[in-house]
């Protein structure tokens, strides 16, 4: 795990071999770990995608090089996106809702791409409308498209799951991720669930999100300020599989909040949200296979850490639950 031992020719080579660390909170009889996805040089999990989708791509003949690629993306996305675009010779232009990351924004602005806001109000929706409309407007340009791109999923069945099964020999005994696009874990699930089909795997989603009510769980939809996962429109998100995920975990924003700070002061994670939720969900597995209520081949949960929580100290993320902003 992150061993780069000698020089690599090019930031790309970077991208993956995150560190797989144990957490300290969960039972004493099912061990729980995270995959710490900071660690990228991008400093997220979508560094991955955007390595492995635009290599594709420009094999596949989707675009070619000196072309454009224009994405719609809470941040983290285009980050990982301008990355790998300016060392394949892509140009890029990302759309981005007004409410999300500055940080996110100006570092997808540092990397030498255009940043274009939407109004809050029409959501992901309005800016996957958007991308499509200057996909549109340019001479070879195309939407990589990170909600609907099987080449998402494939990024983490590829790299991500191979990783966290090496680290544990094989011995994994349930998954846990939040869904944004749901490329995550939709990659890591088909990977563990052709490892052993009896392989316990949980979606996790900010309360208020409607990501149950494809498993037809019941949910009631609300605003929330964790960010990355949820959706308020399943419509769009058209990589989550049912068939793969046992269950989807509704985490409400206070808990998600209060678990981030506590991963910060009592084992040194500066992560966010999304990661905050997963940690809860993580243990609610944990004790579950403790309990024997959760039936998984072995006493094991791993989950993922998307990023890092600097990305949010502008919406006061480590300020009152009341003071974090949405």
């Amino acid at each position: 795990m992150t061993t780069h031992e000698q020089p690599v020719d090019s930031v790309l080579e970077t991208i993956g071999r995150t560190p797989l660390v144990a957490l300290q909170d969960g039972p004493e009889d099912v061990q729980c770990y995270a995959k710490l996805e900071s660690f990228n040089p991008g400093a997220s999990v979508k560094d991955r995608i955007g390595r492995y989708m635009l290599r594709k791509m420009l094999e596949r003949g989707d675009v070619s090089e000196g072309g454009t690629i224009v994405e719609p993306t809470a941040g983290n996305t285009g980050i990982g996106l301008a990355i790998a675009a300016k060392q394949l010779g892509l140009e890029a232009i990302f759309v981005v809702p007004e409410r999300f990351s500055l940080e996110k924004q100006q570092l997808m602005a540092a990397l030498g791409a255009e940043v274009i806001n939407t109004p809050t109000d029409a959501g992901m929706g309005g800016a996957i409308e958007r991308a499509h409309e200057l996909a549109a407007e340019l001479d070879d340009a195309v939407v990589p498209q990170q909600f609907s791109n099987p080449l998402n999923t494939e990024a983490h069945y590829a790299t991500t799951a191979p990783e966290i099964y090496a680290a544990l020999s094989g011995e994994v005994g349930a998954v846990v991720a939040g869904c944004g696009t749901a490329g995550t874990l939709m990659g890591i699930a088909r990977y563990a669930r052709e490892q052993d089909p009896n392989t316990y795997v949980a979606a996790v989603e900010p309360e208020g999100s409607l990501y149950g009510e494809l498993l037809d769980e019941k949910r009631e939809e609300g605003e929330y300020k964790t960010e990355g996962i949820g959706t308020h429109n399943t419509e769009t998100n058209e990589l989550f599989e049912p068939d793969l995920v046992d269950t989807v975990h509704a985490v409400p924003d206070r808990e998600a909040h209060d678990e981030l700070e506590r991963l910060a002061r009592e084992e040194g994670h500066l992560v966010a949200s999304s990661a905050g939720a997963a940690s809860v969900a993580t243990k609610r597995v944990a004790r579950g296979i403790s309990e024997g209520a959760i039936d998984a081949p072995h006493e094991t949960v791993v989950t993922v850490f998307p990023d890092s929580s600097e990305r949010y100290l502008s919406k006061g993320i480590y300020r009152s639950f009341e003071e974090w902003e949405d």
